[in-house]
């Protein structure tokens, strides 16, 4: 079967298929829920009427918290490296023995009410790359469903950039066409399309020369991150079935964003930064690029489903028969933490997008249903990927409430019999010991993100600095509420039919 040309190739969700099909797509929705739930809910029962072997469990759990931790610290540590020596190599230089000058860069830039501020930093950031301008084709992709501020916002990017790159290109995304889902990825997809009709075409600019990156509108991008991209595009075996993924690091407004969200944004960026370690499981999230040939063959971005971003690889993996990859570049790409005009609301956008993230739970269904069609894709790469998507979605949702919540219930719920004994009375100092091991990770993390905090404005005092420091001390409140809960809300919802729609994160910039 010719999987691209299937009925399961552009799957949103279990009601697009029908008959056995759509009770099997439906059972794999259901399945990370459950997975998470079954944990959790068992913990409870097996701490009433089995507490001595839930005990035993947990201090087992927690003791592959901790190896699991310093595995990870491993793969941090040793891409935070390649980032820094990345960033300090000359890409110029290495591209120069290299016929690079036929490469253009396609940066599609979609946005919805972000203000011209957060529009023009994005593209003053592209302006002052050291990639030759004239090389750029820049898609300014707007909503017209919020037509009047989207018009208002081209026009003065086309009165204050138009001349400043080979091509800058405006489209507005139509409303209400049928069979897709209003958000980024109909949006981009339409301008991809738009795109390729009125620029590449009448330019006769050649898809295989054309590196299309996805950027969120806040994306600044560092003077020679094309470069970079370009030199992994022409080095890279198989360029044309790989996606090319930076390091997304949240730190445009870090000095104006609360600790909360400071601590949530570098937790995200360092766990990109881990999976950038693990390629064998690295998959495209946010700000990512991949050749417009491939993007043209894969019918662009996914219309009816919330994680384009993701989705975009598995549409290609399976298209390919399981020959495709994520090339990391160990580079970064800068964008704003979640700030609102006031720390609740802050708190509450941080937890939406850290909800609408979690809801990548959605690709788990289209995969696993993809590989029981495609019978190209060998069984081996199969049941790895399988194992690897359901044990992350359930580690995400389960691990931090058993490791900071859960420990301490089998003396809760034990009885009196259980009580007495000594592992009763041994298990809250075991699993504290295990807990303030498992937390020496932090050292790491304070380390790394000073590395990646920009030089502070001017007025910021030493307690600010301090901050910075400080803050990541609520990494277990953080983790368990802005990581566990979203994740097994994204998942519940996907498991009841409940199915989300895109939620565009605001962007606020203090004055």
């Amino acid at each position: 079967m010719d999987f691209k040309n299937s009925i399961y190739y552009k799957v949103g969700k279990a009601s697009d298929l029908s008959g056995k099909d759509r009770v099997i797509y439906r059972f794999f929705e259901i399945l990370p829920g459950l997975l998470a739930w079954l944990t959790i809910g068992g913990i409870f029962f097996f701490s009433f009427y089995k507490p001595f072997y839930c005990a035993v469990f947990i201090i087992l759990f927690d003791i592959y918290w901790i190896l699991k931790v310093f595995y990870l610290s491993m793969y941090l540590r040793q891409n935070w490296k390649k980032t820094k020596h990345n960033m300090s190599v000359d890409w110029k230089d290495k591209l120069a023995n290299l016929k690079y000058d036929r490469i253009y860069h396609m940066v599609i830039l979609p946005f919805y009410h972000e203000s011209w501020e957060v529009v023009k930093d994005s593209l003053d950031s592209l302006f002052h790359s050291e990639y030759d301008k004239q090389k750029f084709i820049i898609v300014i992709a707007g909503e017209e469903k919020n037509k009047i501020h989207c018009l208002e916002v081209i026009e003065k990017v086309q009165k204050e950039f138009s001349g400043k790159f080979g091509y800058l290109f405006c489209t507005l995304h139509p409303e209400n066409i049928p069979g897709e889902m209003p958000g980024k990825g109909s949006n981009i997809s339409y301008a991809a399309e738009e795109a390729r009709k009125e620029v590449l075409n009448k330019n006769n600019i050649k898809y295989e020369d054309t590196l299309v990156s996805a950027f969120d509108i806040d994306t600044v991008a560092y003077p020679q991150y094309f470069e970079c991209l370009t030199w992994n595009f022409l080095t890279t075996e198989d360029p044309f079935k790989s996606s090319f993924q930076p390091v997304p690091v949240f730190n445009n407004n870090i000095w104006q964003s609360p600790a909360l969200s400071r601590v949530v944004a570098f937790s995200a960026t360092f766990w990109q930064m881990i999976q950038q370690e693990r390629v064998d499981r690295l998959v495209t999230f946010s700000s990512h690029s991949v050749c417009f040939k491939t993007l043209y063959e894969a019918d662009y971005w996914q219309k009816n489903m919330v994680s384009e971003d993701s989705r975009i690889f598995w549409n290609s993996y399976l298209a390919h028969n399981g020959d495709y990859k994520v090339v990391p570049l160990c580079f970064p790409v800068s964008m704003d933490a979640n700030l609102a005009p006031t720390f609740w609301q802050t708190a509450k956008n941080v937890y939406k997008q850290q909800r609408r993230w979690a809801y990548g739970v959605e690709n788990g269904p289209y995969a696993l249903m993809g590989f029981l069609k495609n019978e190209k894709i060998p069984r081996a790469k199969k049941w790895k990927f399988s194992f690897i998507l359901l044990e992350g979605f359930w580690s995400l949702s389960t691990n931090p409430i058993i490791i900071f919540f859960l420990g301490w219930l089998p003396v809760v719920l034990g009885g009196r019999e259980f009580n007495r004994t000594v592992l009763s009375y041994n298990l809250p100092f075991i699993t504290k010991i295990l807990m303030t091991i498992s937390m020496m990770g932090i050292f790491l993390c304070v380390t790394i993100s000073m590395g990646f905090i920009p030089k502070a404005p001017e007025g910021s005092g030493k307690l600010n600095k301090l901050a910075m420091i400080i803050q990541w001390i609520m990494i277990p409140v953080t983790v368990i509420l802005f990581g566990a809960i979203p994740g097994l809300d994204a998942q519940t919802r996907l498991m009841f039919g409940k199915y989300m729609g895109f939620w565009v994160t605001p962007k606020h910039r203090k004055q």
